[in-house]
């Protein structure tokens, strides 16, 4: 027993050594302390931290609506006995906008800004993204996506990679709408990911405007290890993709989403509806945004168009971009209109499904509902009440998650 506890000690400190030697933090030795002795006092830091440091504890349960679980993890790392410096922090977020959602996210990634001057260390860097036309809301999610933020450089850190982005996309609401999909982008070294990856692009031969829209949309994209990237960049190229076109960064996209457990899973879905590996590659080929969408997406798109609408699951193969379309917000409205249609004798069974589902709303409704507002003047309101009950379901799911997150 004493021949196997001594082992797994000793593997446990190689395992750890290189962090402690190169940037010990409080999380790493707490985290060694407790697997090589957790006998020891340090193993039950979590209940005495409860018994030495209540008024902190409770305070970050009752005023920041942290677990209680949490609570005692954050406790870890601060403690105080009295609330006019967190109520300071406290009060200062609530002053820009920020709910108690958020707020008590970053009280839970980062509880030491709650002893921080508020108008010293936080309001400068909340005025720097004010200073480029942030919103308060705006600033509000970058900052609960990624609280290190805040005890970030503004002036060695946050300032010269969000000045990086502004500068290649020239364009400061461009740039904040990088750092809004993907805020823990000015967390890292940019050169070492962000501008060598952009690099590579450039030398593939892709333009800058196509590598702007990577950028833009799927920021996340560029924070992979360089080589990984080229390499990434050397397969699109051999499935036949143009650099010069937009599909080829979107193709290098889908390949980076998810990684290959997850493009592996996607490709069995299209097995599992009959797809050839032929059709599924002619099928990324055409639209690579096949291989982006989620899982979900996939089947109950595919389920739709094959079940319900009784058509071939080859023919969506030839058209993948139909996959593309919400089925929520255009495949089950459109699809309405259509079988009001057909009941009535009025279109032939073997409609065109790009014609219905890839025209633009005025063609489509110029198409199948204004031509027929004598034989079947109920179209457009149809029609409507589906787009209405869209929308209504997306403002119910946008509060639901708002409930479920208040609840912390």
């Amino acid at each position: 027993m004493r021949m196997m506890v001594g082992f797994l000690r000793k593997a446990l400190m190689l395992q750890v050594r290189f962090s402690l030697t190169a940037s010990p933090t409080p999380q790493s030795l707490h985290f060694l302390l407790y697997h090589l002795y957790p006998f020891s006092s340090s193993s039950t830091s979590i209940s005495t931290s409860e018994k030495s440091h209540p008024f902190t504890v409770s305070y970050l349960v009752n005023s920041c609506g942290l677990s209680h679980k949490d609570a005692l993890s954050a406790s870890k790392y601060i403690h105080f006995e009295a609330p006019e410096k967190p109520n300071s922090v406290l009060a200062f977020f609530n002053s820009h906008g920020f709910s108690k959602t958020q707020t008590s996210k970053i009280v839970k990634t980062e509880p030491q800004l709650l002893l921080s001057d508020p108008d010293k260390t936080l309001l400068p860097k909340l005025q720097f993204f004010y200073s480029k036309g942030a919103s308060k809301p705006d600033i509000a999610k970058i900052v609960a996506s990624s609280p290190a933020i805040m005890r970030r450089s503004l002036e060695n850190q946050i300032i010269p990679s969000y000045n990086f982005f502004k500068d290649f996309l020239q364009s400061d609401k461009m740039a904040i709408t990088v750092v809004k999909r993907f805020s823990r982008i000015l967390l890292f070294d940019i050169h070492t990911y962000v501008a060598s990856n952009m690099n590579a692009l450039q030398e593939f031969g892709v333009p800058k405007s196509n590598i702007a829209g990577l950028l833009r949309n799927q920021p996340m994209a560029f924070m992979v290890r360089p080589n990984l990237f080229r390499e990434n960049l050397e397969e699109v190229k051999k499935m036949g993709f143009n650099p010069s076109q937009m599909k080829f960064v979107i193709a290098v996209q889908a390949i980076r989403a998810g990684g290959k457990s997850s493009w592996e899973r996607k490709i069995d879905i299209y097995k599992s509806w009959g797809w050839s590996e032929e059709e599924i590659r002619l099928a990324f080929t055409k639209s690579p945004w096949c291989m982006i969408y989620s899982e979900d997406k996939i089947m109950t798109t595919m389920d739709f168009f094959v079940n319900k609408m009784g058509r071939e699951s080859s023919l969506i193969a030839r058209r993948p971009v139909l996959i593309s379309h919400s089925l929520e917000k255009r495949i089950i409205p459109r699809y309405s209109v259509v079988q009001v249609l057909l009941s009535k004798g009025l279109i032939d069974k073997d409609f065109s499904l790009p014609t219905v589902f890839q025209s633009t709303e005025k063609m489509f409704l110029h198409k199948f509902v204004n031509v027929y507002k004598e034989e079947a003047p109920e179209l457009m309101r149809l029609y409507q009440e589906k787009i209405n009950l869209s929308e209504k379901q997306d403002f119910l799911q946008a509060g639901s998650g708002n409930c479920r997150m208040s609840t912390l």
